[in-house]
């Protein structure tokens, strides 16, 4: 047996976990790393040298964080349901505490107070938020079918309330719209009515045409978007320009010029310079291999009847899918930007090891498990 296999008989806690963990998902993941990896070495030394950086500064950082978020993947998927349930609880409460200090104590960045700095490290606590929330949601929403008298529907409505309205004073649309869509579908899933389903789409189109006369900068980008002469679009012009020149196989590697005058590069428009240096056949490459994670977790739920474990899976696969779905059609103009990073393929910091989190949940809960061995 090769030193890096485990036998079936393995009764150890890692041996069991590689012969329960869904290794295909497992793969996808580690593959979008890679490809991250590749990316943000084509990307970030031209943003570092614009910014008055060493030019391989952003590379080192980049892959410093790497292995951390590979461990804290593996080391969550490790953990049972109740134990990733009692991690969420209390990082969604560390982390709501944190959102809300960044109203105080946050570094402002282009306009948006989403940033805390403790020492030498730079956090964004909603992007730890995301994940945790879809945990703790979930719990609530099944709490309410599981016949204790927990009033879970009400504690998951006053949690989203809070959430929302800290991260609308920060302000961050992107975020805000996609805790909400995962949080709708949560409750859909948990049995929400039908005809307050269609109230909640009456008030989230409400919301977002109040978000449009409230903020200047959601003003700013939706004008933008309707009509392209009403501001500067440059990078959004860049992008797409990136994408006619990559054609179907790109200039090559190193070849493409949009990093040079693109500033979000390496982060927003990371996708855009997969298009220029390596063609329509990456790009639809990386797309499919988000599909495929979503839609195989997805499927991993079919037969499930945990409501628990089927409404966190629920939650996290529309959280992670929603975040690629923005940043890709931002960049090809099929939706004002949001400044979203595209998940495991932007250069990250701390956003890395958030992503890594959600997704380490989401292989505990999709791992095989047997009648009775359910730890919940």
């Amino acid at each position: 047996m090769s030193t890096f296999s485990f036998s079936r008989t393995d009764r150890s806690q890692l041996g069991q976990w590689w012969w329960t963990v869904d290794r295909w998902t497992l793969g996808a993941v580690l593959a979008l790393m890679f490809i991250g990896a590749i990316l943000v070495l084509a990307a970030s030394p031209a943003v570092a040298v614009r910014i008055g950086l060493d030019s391989f500064y952003l590379v080192r950082h980049h892959y410093m964080m790497l292995p951390i978020a590979i461990v804290t993947m593996i080391g969550i998927s490790v953990l049972s349901p109740r134990q990733v349930r009692r991690v969420a609880v209390i990082g969604f409460l560390i982390f709501l505490a944190l959102t809300a200090l960044t109203l105080f104590k946050g570094q402002e960045i282009k306009g948006a107070t989403r940033w805390i700095t403790f020492g030498p490290l730079t956090l964004q606590p909603s992007e730890f938020l995301k994940p945790t929330f879809a945990v703790f949601t979930a719990w609530m929403f099944s709490l309410q079918h599981s016949g204790q008298r927990i009033p879970g529907n009400l504690i998951a409505i006053a949690a989203y309330g809070i959430v929302v309205v800290l991260l609308m004073k920060q302000p961050d649309l992107g975020m805000t719209s996609v805790v909400t869509l995962t949080w709708f579908a949560q409750f859909f899933v948990a049995g929400l009515p039908i005809l307050l389903v269609v109230a909640g789409i009456g008030i989230g189109i409400g919301g977002l045409v109040l978000a449009y006369f409230t903020f200047p900068h959601v003003t700013e980008r939706v004008d933008q978007f309707l009509d392209p002469k009403a501001g500067d679009n440059y990078q959004v012009d860049r992008a797409l320009e990136a994408f006619t020149n990559g054609g179907l196989y790109g200039r090559g590697p190193g070849e493409g010029t949009v990093k040079l005058v693109l500033p979000d590069a390496h982060a927003d428009f990371i996708f855009a310079v997969a298009a220029e240096e390596f063609g329509l056949i990456v790009c639809l490459i990386i797309v499919s291999i988000f599909a495929f994670v979503v839609l195989r977790s997805l499927l991993r739920m079919v037969g499930e009847s945990n409501l628990f474990i089927l409404l966190s899976v629920t939650g996290l696969t529309t959280g992670f899918g929603l975040q690629a779905i923005i940043n890709m059609a931002s960049s090809l103009h099929l939706m004002p930007t949001k400044g979203m990073t595209l998940p495991f393929i932007s250069y990250g910091g701390s956003s890395i090891v958030a992503i890594a989190l959600g997704v380490g949940m989401l292989l505990a809960f999709t791992r095989k498990r047997f009648p009775g061995s359910v730890d919940i």
